[in-house]
């Protein structure tokens, strides 16, 4: 029987999307000396509590030591859930790619809109729910916001900057979190840009940014 990996890292993708969209970030961490997994979960079929659900049986499946969560967007809303919960106690270190912890703007226009329940699916419960950002000071958490303003949101709501054209910087923000660093990307790009891996996998190993 081969030894439990070290250094796992659970990967969550966003709103519309599966978990074939974290491949890039998934090479990048395995090249740092990860683990890495990804989870896929139907954002728009299932409400919150099933992706929790289904977060919490991927977590306990994994023969690691060490278990680190990073989530994008959506993804990274439903890490902090999990983590204020009752998670595995061998969950660590996470990091959050422009996720919207503290409310999102866009989001919240788009569920106004003609059509934007039915778009938005059973998540939109999630925008809905009263924002909770507390979360137990041993985890550690990092957080990368970014300013490169193209994305889906810019065609819904004129977006106070900085924003990454779908989440604002303020919105990534709150107090028990570790770190934060903003970099020049859009909401997208940070799924496929170097620099946004290397200060994940940064952040994972060390629980900070490299400045």
């Amino acid at each position: 029987m081969s030894a439990p990996a070290a250094e796992a890292v659970l990967l969550l993708h966003g709103a519309w999307m599966n978990r074939w969209v974290m491949g890039y970030l998934a090479h990048a961490l395995r090249e740092e000396g990860f683990a890495p997994r990804s989870l896929s979960y139907r954002t728009m079929r299932d409400p919150l509590e099933i992706h929790l659900l289904r977060l919490s049986r991927r977590v306990d499946s994994l023969d690691a030591e060490r278990i680190h969560l990073v989530g994008h967007s959506l993804g990274g809303v439903i890490v902090l859930r999990y983590l204020q919960r009752a998670p595995d106690r061998r969950v660590r270190r996470a990091v959050l790619l422009g996720a919207p912890v503290a409310g999102c703007r866009a989001a919240a226009n788009l569920a106004r809109r003609a059509g934007g329940e039915l778009l938005m699916g059973k998540s939109v419960s999630v925008w809905r729910q009263p924002i909770d950002v507390s979360v137990d000071a041993r985890f550690e958490i990092g957080v990368i916001a970014g300013t490169g303003a193209l994305g889906l949101g810019r065609m819904l709501i004129r977006l106070p900057k900085p924003n990454d054209g779908v989440v604002c910087v303020d919105e990534t923000k709150f107090p028990g979190m570790r770190d934060h660093l903003i970099l020049p990307v859009a909401h997208s790009v940070m799924l496929v840009s170097p620099r946004v891996a290397h200060q994940t996998a940064a952040f994972l190993k060390a629980g900070a940014f490299r400045r």
